[in-house]
């Protein structure tokens, strides 16, 4: 009977500590300031865009993308330029970065409050979960 009990509990002991976590990851993250340090220095690429339902990455390629202090963010590839704006804050004690493109079409989808759930000096990784539709949206930048 103790060896039943016995065996019961190691077998629980390793069912609790072996479950892991799929959720997004959130270390690194830090404060609003921590994010505009780490955005504005040095050019960023999109190595990951998901919208809703389709991976979106390739629209983007090409382009480098300069976070300035002013909150203004500018998308350049070749000859094209693109203009923008950028800012951090926090929602439900959650770091946010918010995004803001008037056009084209192909930068508006950017435009959201997203959360940050990644920071490193060369990698920022956003979600956004839309309410109208339910859909989870990625955007993943990197350092050029």
């Amino acid at each position: 009977m103790k060896t039943t009990i016995l065996i019961f509990a190691i077998l629980s002991v390793f069912a609790f500590t072996s479950c892991e976590d799929n959720s997004p990851t959130t270390n690194n993250v830090g404060t609003p300031t921590d994010v505009n340090n780490t955005v504005q220095t040095g050019e960023w690429v999109i190595t990951y865009f998901y919208d809703t339902d389709s991976e979106e990455t390739s629209n983007y390629s090409g382009y480098t993308f300069e976070f300035a202090e002013d909150g203004t963010l500018t998308a350049v590839k070749s000859s094209t330029t693109v203009t923008g704006n950028w800012s951090t804050g926090s929602d439900d004690s959650t770091t946010k970065m918010i995004i803001s493109f008037a056009s084209p079409d192909m930068f508006e989808e950017l435009s959201d409050d997203w959360h940050v759930i990644e920071r490193t000096a060369t990698k920022i990784r956003l979600e956004d979960v839309s309410g109208g539709n339910g859909g989870t949206d990625y955007l993943t930048f990197e350092k050029e």
